[in-house]
């Protein structure tokens, strides 16, 4: 799978695996990205993960046969990109593997890997393949402290210009036989490369802005993740998600997401939903928190800049797995505009608004919308009227 006259696709596609670092959803599978430059030195960028080696040493031995792999650059070390590390070493004992300091540390700790010979670099450092240059840039923290990027350009092909990003601008989805975006239909990655961000990254917003500083100005013909396609006719694009999504921005729109017993708090849901669609809102999804995996509610709150949480109270505290929803929008730090509306439900102790409210003011720190809805046992006339003012307070202030 040739991507440009030197970079070579050596990666695999994993269908097989349901949950991705044991907690995101792959319905639609994931790759592991790994890339091989045969210059007048031969250099791997990143490995597989380890249940893949063979299918992996195949492919690199497709082509280059029985030359040496001269270098192996790390770009990051979580072990679905590094696990192949120590068994290459087996197969190609002379070759030097490529990291920073940070990477080596990792390295040692997770392989028991030290070789006195592998070369350590910096921001800024350069390795010549020969007709190809490496150039190495450091971008701590995206969304592991070692990540680095590595910068590939061609000296005889001045239009091959490659950035291999570890796993910025990548997303979930296996490949489906093509490798370059522009062999493929992408419309079913745009979302899963939201999604990716919104659950892996998302938490790292500022880094991200701080690596995207770095690149500008740097013209990129090819840019080759550790998952997904290999970005080529698309590279604005999914520069400008990472670009938006790292500053925060959001499209206006409104989550709505609920925890609900015995359905009187969905009912809830469903009338501040009909209100705030009645008052203009036209981007809104309503998820039920037991049942949606989370997975895809952060992925929409990245995406929308109004959120509306409602659950009942249970043992005196609030519902589980809104309580779980809210810590994990708590770990993102998620920043920006954010608007919340919330409400809940009791059947003889009110807990779940104030302890709502309470996640907000010590940790969220969206902008409260509307009046909270606090209803006990059952709808009345009086608790729909104030639902229908909620959503109706976050469709004036999503036009504000």
């Amino acid at each position: 799978m040739k991507i440009t006259e030197k970079i070579h696709y050596v990666g695999v596609n994993d269908r097989n695996k349901s949950l991705f670092e044991g907690l995101w959803p792959l319905p639609n599978g994931v790759s592991y990205n790994s890339y091989l430059i045969d210059a007048e030195k031969t250099c791997l960028i990143d490995t597989v993960e380890v249940d893949f080696f063979t299918q992996y040493l195949e492919n690199i031995r497709e082509i280059i046969g029985e030359r040496p792999v001269d270098y192996l650059v790390v770009n990051h070390m979580e072990p679905d990109h590094s696990g192949s590390i120590a068994l290459l070493r087996q197969f190609y004992p002379d070759m030097q593997v490529i990291g920073n300091k940070k990477t080596f540390g990792m390295m040692q700790g997770f392989y028991g890997e030290e070789n006195g010979r592998d070369i350590e670099v910096c921001n800024g450092s350069q390795l010549s393949l020969g007709s190809v240059t490496l150039d190495f840039v450091l971008t701590p923290m995206v969304h592991w402290p070692e990540t680095m990027m590595t910068l590939a350009a061609n000296t005889q092909h001045p239009s091959s210009n490659t950035l291999f990003s570890g796993d910025a601008f990548g997303c979930f989805g296996a490949l489906n036989g093509a490798v370059i975006d522009k062999d493929m239909n992408c419309d079913g990655y745009w979302l899963e490369m939201v999604r990716y961000y919104s659950n892996i990254v998302g938490k790292y917003g500022t880094p991200v802005q701080n690596a995207l500083k770095k690149l500008a100005g740097v013209k990129l013909d090819y840019i080759c993740s550790t998952h997904g396609p290999v970005w080529h006719d698309h590279i604005e694009k999914v520069v400008g998600i990472y670009d938006c999504l790292s500053r925060y921005e959001t499209e206006p729109g409104l989550v709505i997401c609920y925890g609900t017993m015995y359905g009187n708090t969905e009912r809830m849901a469903e009338i501040i939903a009909a209100a705030a669609s009645r008052a203009g809102v036209k981007n809104i999804v309503v998820y039920n928190v037991s049942k949606t995996h989370h997975s895809y509610i952060l992925r929409d709150i990245f995406r929308y800049r109004g959120l509306i949480v409602g659950a009942p109270t249970y043992n005196t505290a609030l519902y589980h797995e809104m309580d779980v929803l809210l810590s994990e929008i708590a770990g993102r730090d998620i920043k920006g505009n954010h608007l919340l509306g919330w409400f809940g439900s009791h059947g003889w102790a009110s807990k779940a608004v104030a302890e709502i409210q309470r996640w907000n003011d010590e940790k969220l720190h969206f902008t409260p919308v509307g009046e909270p809805v606090d209803m006990k046992q059952g709808l009345s006339p009086e608790i729909r009227k104030q639902c229908e003012a909620l959503g109706e307070a976050m469709a004036a202030a999503l036009f504000l």
